[in-house]
């Protein structure tokens, strides 16, 4: 019995010392916060660590502007580079950019497919407000297709496995999720690239989800160049829409500008109409792989 209570005892004393020295270091961890499980709590350790990791959101860190909102490069003290969208204040107070901005939680929140960015989470602040990311090294397809001296990355293998990957995220969206997401703001902006050049989709405030049970009507939503004429006359969302800027995209990645572009330097006299090599985008060879082509 004195052999069996001396066991206990230094079994006790063992799990309170490692109990202790595990609560040591809890303080370090919690004090840079987990981004991971930022929609687990209020998200305070979080804002203070971004908040901090950019520099009350600095100008400097700053990578980019949209409708409604700044993009900003928050590197936090464990290493992990995050991408912050921060809801202007003044768009904050209103009604359509905080619908706009609690949509896109909502729906990014259940998407679950590797071509459309992670949201992390977000933060709901008295001060701001501001969705956490993951950070795309390469930026956007727009800018990338913008820069001569960044294009040559983009070589033709590259630009036919982006247009691949954001074709099997459309679809995924558009026929394996219930309700269906219709996304209503496929453009070059909204489709980022990452560090291997894999495009992700990006910007989903403008989203809907489609209801057998209801007109599905909306009002003309959309980058101008990418919206379906019949969704301009008719307003009523839905697949199609989706499909439509899909493949002026497609082009855009091919042609390396807008087919708005594209079109007025085609030439129709000889009846033949638009060649693949009117099309390419010039700034590169001509693609002489059968195989390519075909893809």
């Amino acid at each position: 019995m004195i052999v069996g209570v001396c066991f206990l005892v230094i079994g006790y004393v063992l799990y309170n010392h490692k109990k202790a020295t595990t609560e040591k270091s809890q303080p370090e961890i919690q004090k840079h916060g987990d981004v991971c499980s930022i929609l687990n709590y209020d998200g305070t350790l979080a804002f203070e660590d971004f908040i901090k990791a950019t520099e009350d959101f600095h100008l400097k860190y700053c990578i980019g502007t949209g409708g409604y909102g700044s993009l900003y490069e928050a590197k936090l003290p464990n290493g992990k580079t995050f991408a912050l969208k921060k809801l202007h204040r003044f768009h904050a107070k209103q009604p359509t950019f905080d619908k706009s901005f609690k949509n896109e939680i909502q729906v990014l929140t259940n998407l679950r497919h590797k071509n459309i960015v992670k949201l992390y989470g977000f933060c709901l602040h008295n001060q701001c407000n501001f969705l956490v990311y993951e950070y795309m090294e390469k930026g956007s397809l727009f800018c990338a297709l913008s820069n001569n001296e960044f294009v040559v990355m983009l070589e033709w293998k590259t630009r036919v496995k982006i247009i691949k990957q954001v074709a099997h995220a459309l679809s995924y969206m558009n026929h394996d999720c219930f309700p269906t997401i219709i996304h209503r703001d496929i453009s070059s902006n909204n489709i980022l690239l990452n560090k291997e050049m894999e495009g992700f989709f990006s910007n989903f405030g403008a989203t809907r989800l489609l209801n057998s049970d209801s007109s599905n009507q909306t009002i003309v939503v959309g980058p101008l160049g990418y919206i379906a004429p019949e969704l301009a006359y008719n307003i009523i969302v839905n697949e199609k829409s989706d499909v439509y800027s899909f493949g002026v995209l497609a082009l855009e990645t091919l042609g390396g500008k807008h087919p708005r572009e594209l079109l007025s330097t085609i030439n129709y006299s000889n009846g033949k109409g638009a060649t693949l090599e009117s099309i390419f985008d010039k700034r590169l060879p001509y693609p002489t792989d059968d195989k390519l082509i075909e893809m």
